[in-house]
């Protein structure tokens, strides 16, 4: 499709023409809103006993896993109970953020109508209360995609991650605040579900703040005590193992889960926005910037399953409240609305994603910018060699993944 030679932002002033946000017609845009609309509602009718069953044996996979660690560490003094129990209890935290807890409460398993696996009373192994995560990040985050000054989770209101944001001293810190966010990323997000900048602005009232504080103290200290209290006792002289243990498990989950969202978002690929450009967007103008103000991360799919399909930040983006499980599956029809009207469908290893991450963080901290590195239309990657099926999980529990 050929794109118009010139448009105008909401300005009236001339946008760039090259900018997938700005090349294609209002023409254009409506018809690839129906397109991306109509995958949507395919999916949806379509949902089924096969979707009801892998969310349900996920999680029962999850429990079995995280109580059987558990055990490991409780009953056993020898390094191999400690090892193993650590490791399990660490991949039952991750499937538990990713996959089970961030989708379900998404919505995207309400169409069960199972009232224990749904977003209304979900609440996950996190720092952060559900109810004020659905706010700032299903909300505010979902609805002002890489909008800055509307998104706060760029840069997460204490990191500079795109060159359009002002420079200041505080931001010299920065590969500290990244490594601090990386190893406490569940409290970061907890805290800045407060939105420190309504605060200081005096945007939100102090009696609201004080409420949603008192949550997160709730919140918060259930966690402390469940993994550094309550377990720890159970264990009686092994309580120091256990309690390194959950320390451990809770730190591996959180750098994982930092890595993973980093990478959907804040790479070389994924474009930002200013508040006129999304101001009385269309649908198909709002499915464009959802589509580039993401990226993907390539990996088999265990990868995938581990990253809670986030690995498909792209379909994720587009579709938020589609069960998760279905994103691998929808992603060649997404590619091809991108190569048909000329789009980038960003993606990549997750070095290459995480590496030029960091590098922008660096580079960032300090004044100035630079010019990132945009791909151009999506262009399909040769097939693996190694496409086989490879997943143990999937051979152990079929009905699962």
């Amino acid at each position: 499709m050929s794109p118009r030679p010139v448009s105008t932002d909401k300005q009236g002033t001339t946008a760039d023409p090259n900018h997938p946000l700005h090349k294609l017609t209002p023409e254009q845009l409506e018809e690839l809103g129906r397109e991306f609309q109509a995958i949507h509602d395919e999916v949806y009718a379509d949902l089924g006993e096969r979707d009801a069953e892998y969310i349900r044996g996920l999680i029962r996979f999850h429990r079995r896993l995280a109580a059987v660690s558990r055990i490991a560490l409780l009953g056993s003094g020898s390094t191999i109970g400690l090892v193993a129990g650590t490791a399990g209890l660490s991949v039952a935290k991750i499937l538990e953020n990713m996959e089970i807890g961030h989708n379900v409460l998404h919505g995207q398993w309400d169409w069960m109508n199972d009232p224990k696996i749904h977003s209304s009373t979900w609440e996950w192994d996190s720092a952060s209360p559900s109810s004020s995560w659905k706010h700032s990040h299903n909300y505010v985050h979902h609805t002002y995609t890489n909008v800055i000054g509307k998104d706060k989770d760029v840069g997460y209101e204490i990191m500079r991650v795109d060159e359009r944001q002002p420079w200041k001293p505080a931001y010299l810190g920065q590969p500290i605040y990244n490594l601090l966010l990386a190893a406490l990323f569940e409290w970061g997000v907890a805290f800045h579900d407060l939105d420190l900048e309504a605060m200081r602005n005096g945007e939100k009232p102090m009696t609201q703040v004080k409420e949603e504080l008192r949550g997160i103290v709730r919140k918060a200290m259930r966690q402390v005590v469940k993994d550094y209290i309550a377990f720890p006792l159970l264990s009686g002289r092994n309580w120091r193992r256990t309690l390194a243990a959950n320390a451990t498990a809770n730190v591996v989950r959180n750098v994982w889960a930092y890595a993973i969202i980093f990478c959907g978002h804040f790479p070389d690929q994924a474009y930002t926005f200013t508040e006129e450009e999304a101001a009385d967007e269309s649908m198909g103008a709002w499915y464009v910037r959802q589509l580039i103000g993401a990226a993907n991360i390539e990996g088999g799919d265990t990868f995938h399953l581990m990253s809670g399909n986030l690995s498909f930040q792209v379909e994720h983006h587009l579709f938020p409240d589609m069960p998760s499980s279905r994103y691998k599956e929808i992603a060649p029809r997404v590619k091809d609305i991108c190569d048909r009207y000329e789009l980038p469908y960003n993606t990549g290893p997750f070095l290459k994603q995480f590496g030029s991450v960091q590098r922008s963080l660096l580079r960032l901290a300090f004044p100035g910018g630079f010019q990132k590195r945009k791909p151009g239309p999506y262009v399909a990657p040769e097939p693996p060699a190694s496409a086989t099926e490879t997943n143990p999980l999937r051979r152990a529990f079929p009905q699962v993944v």
